[in-house]
């Protein structure tokens, strides 16, 4: 096969099993789809209704790829385990992790509660340590799989005039956690990278566009080099990349995709 030729598949994932967080809607949802489209099986995982998870599992089956439900709660230990006994038992393997489940709780630091604070990082951050040691002792008996985590810019910047010290710590956190597992898992074939989004429109913003309108418009939208917010559609491509071989020497990466939002 030519070179020409063996581009035209670098970023197929074709045979590969994948396990998608936070996986019915918003960022977690184009991530599943972009991911099934590029030839992956994927695992869903949400932690409460599953009726969205369903709909999207049965869109994926009649892609042609293989797709499954699981409900639990990311930041709980026995539900952790048992996402990877579930996936490993159907599909014999676990090759893309895309950690994705998160939560936001505003506060002011000061009005900040302990237990807003502990929910905040034991979804954010405690989530993906406990969901990223299970799949990767899987991939560590396979000798190879790439997990990619959902960060964000808010791990790199205090984002303005909304007030969550818990959101940003937590995102910081799994930046770095990134960094120390790549370093760990490089000598079993194991890539760990993430992506730092900007501002995306999902149903989250959605509501804040229409209960500060000014914010989105005059600040997120106007704060980056694009002078817009992003889509979730735009996460996709980078992903996709992370998840595949065309990534093979990218590793303890944070992809930052913002429009240019922290370049000032």
């Amino acid at each position: 096969m030519s070179k020409i030729a063996a581009y035209r598949n670098v970023f197929s994932l074709l045979g590969k099993t994948a396990i998608v967080t936070g996986g019915s809607r918003g960022i977690g949802k184009a991530l599943a789809e972009g991911l099934a489209a590029h030839g992956a099986d994927v695992a869903i995982v949400v932690q409460s209704t599953t009726d969205r998870a369903e709909a999207l599992a049965a869109d994926i089956r009649i892609a042609g790829r293989r797709a499954m439900v699981i409900k639990a709660d990311v930041s709980l230990e026995p539900d952790v385990e048992r996402i990877a006994r579930e996936v490993v038992s159907a599909w014999g393997r676990i090759d893309i992790l895309v950690n994705n489940a998160g939560i936001v709780l505003p506060a002011n630091a000061e009005d900040c509660s302990l237990e807003t604070w502990r929910r905040t990082m034991a979804v954010n951050l405690d989530g993906v340590f406990l969901v990223s040691r299970a799949v990767g002792r899987e991939m560590i008996r396979q000798k190879s799989g790439s997990i990619i985590s959902v960060g964000s810019m808010s791990g790199r910047i205090v984002n303005w005039p909304f007030r969550h010290a818990a959101y940003n710590v937590s995102k910081a956190g799994v930046h770095m956690l990134t960094k120390c597992l790549a370093t760990e898992w490089a000598e079993h074939n194991i890539r760990v990278n993430a992506i730092a989004p900007g501002y995306i429109r999902t149903e989250l913003t959605e509501e804040v566009l229409r209960e500060h309108p000014d914010v989105v418009n005059n600040k997120w939208a106007k704060d980056a080099v694009q002078n817009r917010i992003g889509s979730v559609d735009e996460l996709v491509g980078a992903t996709v990349y992370l998840a595949s071989d065309a990534a093979s020497f990218t590793t303890g990466e944070i992809i930052t995709i913002d429009g240019g939002l922290t370049l000032r």
